[in-house]
């Protein structure tokens, strides 16, 4: 069955793959190759794009006072909808803690809910302040944290929904 032609024919296609394979690969560098150089020298990844370096944006100072005044609660509401996936308004916790009257509550202070140790050491009390700091960015404002909460980039957003978590009982 197996005789020497046939063993002779496999070898010649396994050796055929391989110096295909090579010439493909060969072909690739040589299209691919960024960087004139010499052995032993770093090559880049890829090709490098020349642009012009920006002047640095100032982040404008938010007048927190002026933005509370302002809040729409009924805004709030449908950016509660963002936080409904993993706390409630009941009493009872979820994924997370309970947020009915939260505005003025201890922070830690959500009854058998157990709690990371990094919210205790960012505040002590969710004034409408520490909460507008704490939305934007909760890893941020209590590093290890267990929210996995991106945040609220806009400031009007923060406002309403804090507005809004106001007027729940607590």
């Amino acid at each position: 069955m197996f005789d020497t032609m046939t063993f002779t024919k496999i070898v010649g296609g396994l050796c055929g793959a391989l110096l295909i394979f090579l010439m493909g690969k060969w072909a690739a560098e040589s299209l691919y190759h960024t960087g004139g150089g010499h052995h032993g020298e770093e090559h880049a990844a890829g090709f490098a794009i020349q642009v012009e370096e920006a002047e640095p944006v100032e982040e404008e100072e938010v007048d927190f006072a002026a933005l509370m005044a302002s809040a729409d609660a009924g805004k709030g509401e449908r950016v509660w909808g963002k936080c409904r996936a993993c706390h409630k308004l009941d009493g009872s916790d979820a994924v997370g803690p309970h947020l009915d009257g939260v505005v003025g509550r201890d922070v830690g202070a959500a009854a058998g809910f157990g709690y990371s140790g990094a919210l205790s050491e960012a505040a002590d009390v969710w004034t409408p302040e520490n909460l507008f700091a704490f939305l934007e960015d909760p890893r941020g404002y209590a590093p290890g944290t267990s929210m996995g909460f991106a945040g609220l980039p806009k400031a009007e957003d923060r406002v309403n929904l804090i507005a809004y978590l106001q007027t729940t009982g607590g």
